[in-house]
């Protein structure tokens, strides 16, 4: 089956989708799932809502090219055999067999880190920030600029401005956007042995009072849709949320690949 976060992404790109892009196929992304079949002319007033996503899925291959048969929603052979074209052509088309397609491949995976950025905690450079931020374990303490990897540089302050222009210094402080939980530390993962993404500086932790490593999209203030936004803009610009990827660590994005 197609991924969730492709099936919002072409539902968006409809026009019919308004909602995040959190991988969370709930009743907006139903609704508008509806509203692009029945605009196509399919009569689908009979239909439950996990037939619409699967007719969903069926046009959108069709429009990529891979013949799906009807699309009528039901779960035939050839439905079948073009959920494995789909995910033939996405290992022939992204890097190193990644099938996350909504992943841009602006920066490495994370296997390929070190390759790809350097001696962990090398290659450093300042990033003057667009508004004050305080640091999440210390707020009467004003930051403004923070040490993070040369490679990784542009794209986070092209974010960085781009979140202040969206929100305003006055939204950002009620959101907590302005708590900065640290960038470089090299060190390991929390629970593991490789090096966190932190090690190389390419990787950024926000509010993480509110974000907890094991707190899911049910708890993590990072999934409410006053964040939708602030997300969108770091995955525009290349970086992912481990939060929207893998519901766990919703404070933290990252300038590398799954």
């Amino acid at each position: 089956m197609l991924d969730e976060r492709t099936v919002q992404r072409a539902l968006a790109a409809n026009g019919a989708y308004k909602g995040a892009i959190d991988g969370a196929y709930g009743e907006a992304s139903a609704k508008a799932a509806r509203q692009v079949l029945i605009g196509a002319g399919h009569d689908i007033a009979p239909w439950i809502d996990p037939r619409c996503r699967i007719a969903i899925e069926q046009t959108i291959m069709a429009e990529a090219g891979i013949e799906t048969g009807a699309i009528d929603g039901l779960i035939g052979p050839q439905t079948r055999i073009a959920w494995e074209r789909w995910q033939d052509r996405l290992r022939r088309l992204t890097p190193k067999g990644a099938d996350i397609a909504h992943q841009p491949d602006i920066f490495p995976r994370q296997k390929d880190v070190p390759q790809f950025y350097g001696e962990p905690g090398k290659h450093q450079a300042m990033l003057d920030l667009p508004f004050p931020m305080r640091l999440a374990w210390d707020t009467d303490t004003i930051i403004r600029r923070f040490s993070i990897h040369e490679k990784a540089h542009a794209s986070a302050a092209s974010a960085l401005a781009r979140i202040r222009d969206h929100y305003g210094e006055d939204a950002i402080r009620a959101l907590g956007l302005d708590l900065f939980g640290g960038c470089l530390n090299v060190r390991a993962m929390r629970g593991g042995k490789a090096l966190s993404m932190h090690s190389w500086g390419i990787a950024i932790d926000v509010d993480p009072e509110h974000n907890p490593l094991r707190w899911g999209r049910d708890k993590a203030r990072m999934a409410g849709p006053d964040y939708a936004p602030f997300l969108d803009i770091w995955e525009s610009e290349g970086w992912i949320s481990l939060g929207r990827e893998r519901n766990y660590d919703w404070m933290h994005v990252q300038a590398a690949r799954l």
